[in-house]
């Protein structure tokens, strides 16, 4: 499949995450048209002119918005972000009944405009919003994933990039599973180079052993919390991290990026929404069925999988 000419991208939400996505694709010329929706009207026309004012310096990109749903006409790919925020000690799990409301209303409505895009799910809980969205809208799983574990696969890297004073781009390593609390990294296919990740020498002399590879997992599921915490939300680096899965689909680059797929028989996992390697182009995303797991990873992928099903159920009941 050819690259998608005169692309066009739809960010629904205009909130500090939504406008962010917006901004970072802007700044990247992820999409030859970028699109904001929000059905809040002086919120939505805001971002987008103060957006808007600043397009002489975002190369060919250009910027539109408003509160009707027909500005998403034509999207190529929807990025979702519209929802109740995330609090400070609020887990994203926490989010579920309210964003599920929000999403099953939303979902019909954008198909209707935009019937051919490839949907992405930015919203939390976004695993079991993307589980609902799939069964709502009857779309491929492919045509319909969450952003899942990409911004965390880039918190572990980063970590694991500091520690041992290489770039960020040279560290080969992967949180999956759940969008949150149940996520974990796949340690034992993770190298820096071509080094697996316990056999690098760091700049002191040592190397990683379990404990402090277990703090560097702990820090970096934890990490968005320290951010709410602090500032309020989480925005530039998720939007940034969505506009490198836009750029995936747009550019049908086949890149492998830890998306949230709707799993089917996936080491005999099935019906849950859970982020792996999968390979991200114009078609959508694919989990890599042959992705190695241990013994322990898998008990912790399908801890993840229980872990959704039973907040899914919830909203079921």
């Amino acid at each position: 499949m050819s690259v998608i000419e005169n692309s066009k991208l739809t960010v629904v939400g205009a909130g500090s995450v939504g406008a962010s996505v917006a901004y970072a694709a802007l700044i990247r010329g992820s999409a030859r048209h970028v699109a904001l929706y929000d059905i809040a009207a002086e919120k939505v026309e805001a971002e987008v002119l103060d957006l808007a004012h600043g397009t002489q310096f975002t190369g060919s990109s250009d910027i539109t918005g408003g509160a009707d749903v027909s500005i998403a006409e034509g999207s190529h790919v929807v990025v979702i972000t519209a929802g109740a925020k995330q609090n400070p000690g609020q887990t994203r799990t926490e989010l579920a009944a309210t964003n599920a409301r929000i999403i099953g209303d939303m979902m019909p409505k954008l198909l209707e405009v935009a019937p051919n895009a490839v949907y992405v799910i930015v919203t939390n809980p976004c695993d079991v919003l993307t589980v609902l969205a799939h069964e709502r809208t009857g779309l491929p799983a492919s045509r319909i994933f969450a952003s899942g574990t990409v911004l965390d696969t880039s918190r572990l890297r980063w970590k694991i990039a500091q520690r041992a004073g290489v770039a960020t781009s040279s560290v080969h390593a992967w949180i999956v599973g759940e969008h949150g609390d149940t996520e974990f990294p796949l340690w034992s296919t993770a190298t820096i180079g071509s080094a697996p990740i316990t056999e690098f020498d760091l700049p002191d002399g040592s190397r990683f052993d379990e404990k402090e590879l277990d703090a560097i997992a702990v820090d970096v599921r934890d990490a968005a919390y320290k951010v709410i915490k602090g500032k309020g939300a989480t925005n530039y680096a998720i939007g940034l991290s969505s506009a490198r899965i836009v750029e995936a689909v747009l550019r049908d680059e086949h890149a492998i990026l830890p998306v949230s797929t709707v799993l089917d028989d996936f080491h005999g996992i099935s019906g849950t929404a859970l982020s792996v390697p999968s390979i991200v182009s114009a078609r959508g995303a694919v989990p890599l069925a042959g992705t190695p797991f241990s013994d322990a990873e898998l008990t912790l992928l399908r801890r993840s999988a229980d872990a959704l099903a039973t907040v899914a159920q919830s909203l079921h009941d």
